[in-house]
């Protein structure tokens, strides 16, 4: 039976809980079913928000407290409506019910719904969460990883809270990361979630699967798969700033414990490939939050029977992380925000561990042997890689050009053979290492691994596009010095002329090896003498090192 929203009230304001319970009953069942609202009826359902509130700080029977909030979850989805809620008063009477001891659970399902609608909707109601400190009563349930009391809605519910508090409020995420011990807290329910059991320090399996690796075991539950994605987007939130902050040691063995479970996320599957994506990618962005040292977690498991093992190191989860990386790449969509915290991860990874740099060496620089076309022509991973060093998007160039840089061990000259030194051109000049540069100290030596193509080919190939190019004739050719003379001063003329008309800003390489603006004098001097040229971009080293 359908109820007029004004019949709802006046049946509300004779506060009768029995005449009440059924008009809020009626309302429920109809608005669940709908989930758009009348602008005309602002007015009533802020009325009817403030006669449910009076009602649930009364004495009431379950079924009309459950009434009560399921009402207010409904009303809580308008954010022009949610007034009545975002009080000091009527945010501790939500609060209460969320954080009931002896619970009635639907009732604390209800409560935290409206509460996370309301954050959603209204700063005011996110300033008066945290006055009230929401987040140590959730904190306290959340300690409770394993009590069988709390059913999966209050779990997933409570970690949403989390996560919105954490998302919404800079003070609250500080106050869970460092009062409230939310690493560990989180951990353990990552850990309970995930059903875990450690049979070595560092190395997890599940309960009931010991050694069987996590990706032949079946694919985790859709309810648990829910709940591990807020926890890792809380887990993201509070740990965003620790990347390069250097640790103590006992915080330091609390990430190495996370950077375990999140492994056993990597190698894990959820119920569907999409699902199963979503999942590894909050996994792969909580990782790229660890401390760099504690990333050696991902090489530690044992080898096992198929078990992708190089240099005597398990690489399971560095493949899969690569593998995750060119999905993203081939998929061409955000790129900055699909792709970076990938190839970020793998980036920095490769920078402080040796194995993993020649892994992945291996499959993204293969000894050379393609001499023929550019380093951007292709399929190869390489040739997709060194496409994005030209990418629109500056961020996006940077962090595929540095990837490249690590795998090549930050030598100029291994770096310009597989890119060519035109793709090279913008990385180097934002180092200052046109003029060509030594490999950086902190990578070890390692064997010379120049193929028999490459090095019958090397002397002829071009360094600016890094293929063997057909030799080109002489465009000056048979002309005389004056006839070469007058060309030099048209293209100088030219470039003076765009030049005063703001067209372009030539500019010429310093003895520093960066970029700097050509001024009105340099063009004068130039105009005068035409024998005086910019210098030349310098060339890469005549050794070419070893791969």
């Amino acid at each position: 039976m359908k109820m007029d929203l004004n019949a709802i009230i006046e049946q509300m304001e004779t506060g009768d809980q029995d005449a009440a319970l059924v008009a809020l009953q009626t309302y429920n069942k109809e608005k669940n079913q709908c989930f758009t609202f009348s602008k005309e009826e602002e007015s009533d359902r802020e009325r009817l928000g403030e006669l449910v509130l009076g009602f649930l700080n009364k004495e009431l029977q379950p079924s009309c407290q459950l009434a009560c909030l399921e009402t207010t979850r409904i009303l809580s989805r308008d954010k022009h409506c949610v007034n009545p809620f975002i009080t000091r008063s009527a945010m501790a009477t939500l609060a209460r019910y969320a954080e009931d001891e002896n619970p009635d659970l639907e009732v604390i399902v209800e409560a935290l719904k409206s509460i996370c609608n309301i954050l959603l909707h209204n700063e005011t109601g996110q300033v008066v969460a945290a006055e009230l400190q929401l987040m140590k009563g959730v904190a306290e349930r959340l300690k409770q990883s394993h009590d069988p009391t709390w059913n999966h809605e209050v779990r997933f519910f409570d970690l949403r809270l989390t996560f919105l508090l954490t998302a919404l409020r800079v003070d609250v995420r500080a106050q869970l990361a460092q009062e409230l011990h939310g690493i560990s807290i989180l951990g353990n329910q990552l850990d309970a979630t995930l059903g875990l059991c450690w049979p070595d320090t560092l190395e997890t399996s599940r309960v009931g699967s010991e050694g069987v690796p996590p990706e032949d075991l079946p694919p985790l539950s859709r309810q648990q798969t829910e709940r591990a994605m807020e926890i890792l987007k809380t887990l993201f939130n509070i740990t965003f700033d620790t990347a390069r902050r250097k640790v103590d040691e006992e915080d330091a063995a609390e990430y190495r414990h996370l950077g375990a479970i999140l492994r056993h996320c990597l190698m894990s599957h959820a119920d569907g490939e999409e699902r199963t994506e979503e999942f590894h990618s909050h996994t792969v962005n909580l990782l790229g939050n660890l401390p760099l040292p504690c990333l050696d977690v991902l090489l530690l498991p044992k080898v096992q029977q198929g078990s992708i093992e190089y240099m005597g190191v398990n690489m399971d989860a560095v493949n899969m992380l690569l593998e995750f990386m060119e999905k993203r790449l081939d998929r061409g969509n955000k790129l900055k925000e699909t792709l970076l915290p990938s190839l970020n991860l793998l980036t920095e990874s490769a920078r402080i561990h040796r194995e993993t740099r020649k892994f992945l060496r291996s499959k993204v620089l293969p000894p050379l042997r393609d001499v023929k076309n550019r380093p951007e022509v292709g399929n190869a991973l390489r040739n997709k890689l060194v496409r994005l060093m030209t990418h629109i998007d500056t961020d996006v160039k940077n962090c595929a050009a540095e990837f490249l840089f690590v795998l090549c061990k930050e030598s100029v000259s291994r770096f310009i053979k597989y890119t060519g030194y035109g793709n090279a051109a913008g990385l180097l000049a934002a180092r200052g290492l046109l003029r060509g540069g030594r490999d950086s100290g902190i990578y070890s030596e390692d064997e010379d691994s120049e193929t028999e193509e490459y090095r019958e080919a090397k002397a002829h190939i071009n360094p600016v596009t890094g293929v063997v190019e057909e030799e080109q004739p002489n465009p000056m050719e048979g002309m005389t010095e004056e006839q070469k003379e007058y060309e030099a001063m048209k293209l100088v003329n030219m470039f003076d002329k765009l030049s005063r008309n703001n067209v372009i800003q030539p500019m010429q390489l310093g003895m520093d090896g960066k970029m700097r603006e050509i001024n009105p004098e340099d063009l004068h001097k130039l105009t005068h003498n035409p024998a005086a040229q910019p210098e030349n971009p310098p060339q890469p080293d005549s050794e070419d090192e070893a791969q």
